[in-house]
């Protein structure tokens, strides 16, 4: 679960009753979509046949620049996620974290669940003994990406669906 049981106002667009912007959802969306690509290559090193993640990930970026319907790019998310589920470890991650992504065009909370999901990609990636230091260097790599626009709402965000995010914001 990574989505909290009430909304946060501050990720619904304004058109919704929220507080959103438009821009914002799509800097959180391309943030999302940064996050994913940053791990993708521990799905595609393991499934390189499967185009489902990466298509997620450019569908998302294709509807922040209007080229690509909401439906189209939550769509892929979900193909993404499907990929993800007969896998585990870092591979499995990785599909998730684009499944996420393309789930941002949509709900755009879901920005959260493709940082947190690469998060513990690298984490499940790293050689034995070296995934906490990977996970901390890919949570403050993603911090690194993060728009000044967005930054403290992200940042916030982290704080309060840390615990819900298997607590990997801790870098």
């Amino acid at each position: 679960m990574i989505l909290p049981k009430v909304a946060d106002p501050r990720f619904v667009t304004i058109r919704r009753g929220g507080t959103l912007t438009d821009p914002d959802h799509h800097l959180l969306a391309l943030w999302a979509a940064s996050c994913a690509e940053h791990v993708l290559d521990l799905f595609e090193s393991a499934q390189p046949e499967d185009p489902r993640p990466r298509e997620a990930i450019e569908h998302v970026r294709g509807w922040v620049r209007g080229e690509v319907t909401m439906t189209r790019a939550r769509a892929a998310g979900g193909h993404a996620m499907a990929a993800a589920r007969e896998l585990r470890g870092a591979a499995r991650h990785a599909a998730y974290a684009a499944g996420q992504a393309g789930a941002v065009a949509h709900v755009a909370a879901h920005e959260l669940g493709a940082a947190a999901y690469a998060i513990k990609a690298a984490r499940a990636g790293a050689p034995d003994g070296e995934g906490d230091a990977a996970a901390r260097r890919e949570c403050r790599w993603q911090r690194d990406q993060l728009p000044a626009a967005i930054r403290e709402l992200v940042l916030d965000d982290q704080r309060l669906r840390n615990d819900i995010c298997w607590s990997v914001f801790h870098c």
